[in-house]
């Protein structure tokens, strides 16, 4: 799979409106949920105890934490799309994000890009997409919402 490529505004702006494309399939392991909650320190039972999980949680198995699944939105946004020719890019803003469907342990997930507004703010782009986590084999997704990523073009 081929990232689009993107060097200016003016190209990036051809694409307002339109779905960018979607990302390959990651599956999250138990390692990487593990780790999650070393990181950040939230070891709530449901996301590490597999044992438990199968018995109290009503999801049968653990599950990803829902901040891993945004936390990889870097990683799966990239796959979609390769911005060049950048000083600099900022994630600005993550807004109406709402989590539908609870990632399980092992499950692959993707993600699908939309470009909804692309704004030149002083020479700043300011791009709103609208993201979707897509859980392979599930009718729901893990998560919609809108991101807002900053990108300081090269003149």
């Amino acid at each position: 799979m081929n990232p689009l490529v993107i060097s200016s505004f003016e190209e990036f702006q051809q694409h307002e409106g339109a779905e960018l494309g979607v990302s390959e399939y990651h599956q999250i392991t138990q390692e990487q949920i593990s780790k999650f909650a070393d990181a950040t320190l939230d070891h709530q039972w449901i996301h590490l105890d597999a044992e438990r999980a199968k018995t109290e949680s009503p999801f049968g198995n653990t599950i990803a934490h829902g901040y891993l699944t945004v936390s990889l939105l870097p990683y799966l946004w990239g796959q979609i799309i390769s911005i060049r020719n950048l000083k600099m890019q900022v994630n600005y803003e993550i807004e109406n994000l709402r989590f539908n469907q609870a990632v399980l342990v092992n499950s692959e997930v993707r993600l699908r890009a939309k470009l909804l507004t692309l704004k030149n703010l002083r020479g700043v782009a300011k791009a709103q997409i609208e993201v979707t986590l897509e859980i392979k084999d599930s009718p729901k997704p893990a998560y919609s919402g809108t991101i807002t990523f900053l990108y300081h073009f090269n003149k």
